[in-house]
């Protein structure tokens, strides 16, 4: 599942997360690594401010598509409560986070 929307920005976050962390660190907990970058702390807090990263409703309704499909793919039932935009933009951010950190994996297994 290749996800588009605002992955640029999300990646952005990750980059962050990676730059202010020391190389050994990075090595020794690749594994989690997405854990780390996407499940330790929320990605936009407040309703207000997911609100307005959603944008609009037919953006929202991509993003809310995305998440049941992934949940319904990873725990055969959807669990985000799709009524909290905060919520509905963190599970996003996630899911593309693990796109974005497997990218980044690979790349350095390449280099």
């Amino acid at each position: 599942m290749e996800t588009q929307y605002k992955r640029e920005e999300i990646k952005e976050h990750f980059d962050d997360f990676i730059e202010d962390q020391p190389k050994d660190w990075i090595e020794e907990n690749k594994d989690d690594l997405h854990h780390y970058a996407f499940n330790e702390d929320y990605f936009i807090i407040g309703y207000r401010n997911a609100e307005h990263w959603l944008g609009d409703v037919s953006t929202a309704f991509d993003v809310i598509k995305t998440i049941k499909d992934y949940e319904d793919m990873q725990f055969g039932e959807p669990y985000t409560d799709l009524t909290d935009s905060e919520k509905v933009v963190n599970m996003y951010a996630y899911i593309v986070g693990e796109e974005i950190v497997q990218e980044y994996l690979e790349k350095q297994r390449i280099n």
